[in-house]
């Protein structure tokens, strides 16, 4: 599998010397259909590969330096909006990470831009913004309803000149979730940046990024995100951070994911552990790309997106959910 390929690539670059052309074309398409590629191109940079590689990968570090600078330029925007309000406002994903410096920022794919405030802002929040030219992307009144009730999160809007789309938080979890991470002190103890924008502190941005990761997906485009959790825990490395991961994943109630994270990371990143039973349906799930970087194992992916509704909420209420997708339309996976 093609998935399994780009983590040992990832992982040691100088692998790339010994791959063919079928290798290398499945390598780049599974990359692609992960969102990971610009990390990728960055890892092997200056490292020998066919011409054609080369400019293919060349054009992905050019993409993604031009998504950093649409990404720092869309915080910016979103910061001059929400400064009269006085609140705090904390950058998530891959935002956070080119806008801290940090390694899981090298080569980032960024596509929307996702804040965390106050929950009790949202309102201000949302008037701000939708007077700075932001516009709802949810029309259907189910969907709306949906977010606003049970979800941690606004509906997402997208500005209407930038054509860029902002998601924003208020928790890291649906309101619905069995596990309720502490939004108050994710915000309390978070890091503040030059410009006045903030960040997770360390230990926090690691459970937020096992929490979307193993709590609230289907864990599609999972290998980008174990990445992140890798390159984060690599960059965060120092006396005393693994008791303090320890303390924040129970405060937030995360010590089996961020367990889980950990073990995950150790057999695609570095040494290899002994996988639990479950580990090994997660890395069957991570791991499932064709040499075209499609979807494979149909069954696991339809597993884990029944999963992730489970996750999300309880089952009168899934059920009720999954019914009224359906009569709208929309389908599963698989």
């Amino acid at each position: 599998m093609t998935g399994l390929l780009l983590s040992k690539v990832l992982r040691d670059p100088s692998i790339a010397a010994t791959l063919d052309a079928e290798h290398w074309s499945g390598l780049i398409a599974a990359a692609r259909a992960e969102q990971i590629v610009g990390t990728l191109a960055h890892r092997l940079d200056g490292l020998s590969k066919p011409d054609s590689v080369a400019r293919i990968l060349a054009d992905h570090r050019a993409s993604a330096a031009q998504g950093r600078t649409a990404a720092f330029w869309e915080a910016e925007m979103a910061r001059r909006a929400l400064l009269p309000l006085g609140v705090p406002v904390v950058l998530l994903k891959g935002t956070a990470y080119v806008a801290a410096g940090l390694k899981a920022g090298q080569g980032r794919s960024i596509g929307d831009l996702d804040i965390l405030v106050p929950r009790a802002a949202i309102d201000a929040v949302e008037v701000a913004l939708l007077a700075a030219g932001w516009e709802w992307v949810k029309p259907d009144p189910y969907d709306d309803a949906y977010y606003r009730q049970w979800m941690h999160e606004l509906p997402p809007l997208i500005h209407r000149e930038r054509d860029r789309m902002i998601d924003v938080h208020h928790t890291i979890l649906p309101l619905t979730a069995r596990i309720t991470p502490d939004a108050n002190a994710l915000i309390a103890d978070s890091v503040a940046l030059e410009n006045g924008l903030r960040v997770l502190n360390p230990a926090d941005m690691i459970c937020h990024s096992v929490a979307h990761l193993f709590a609230d997906g289907d864990l599609a485009g999972g290998l980008r995100n174990l990445w992140d959790i890798h390159c984060l825990l690599d960059e965060f490395a120092a006396e005393g951070f693994e008791a303090r991961l320890a303390e924040r994943a129970r405060l937030h109630g995360l010590e089996r994911e961020v367990a889980r994270a950990l073990r995950l990371r150790e057999m695609m990143y570095g040494n290899a552990t002994s996988p639990t039973m479950f580990d090994r349906i997660f890395l069957r799930r991570l791991t499932a790309r064709d040499g075209w970087g499609r979807q494979t194992r149909k069954l696991t992916e339809l597993a884990f997106y029944l999963r992730s509704h489970w996750l999300r909420m309880p089952p009168a209420m899934l059920a009720r959910h999954l019914w009224t997708k359906w009569r709208k339309g929309y389908r599963p996976p698989g």
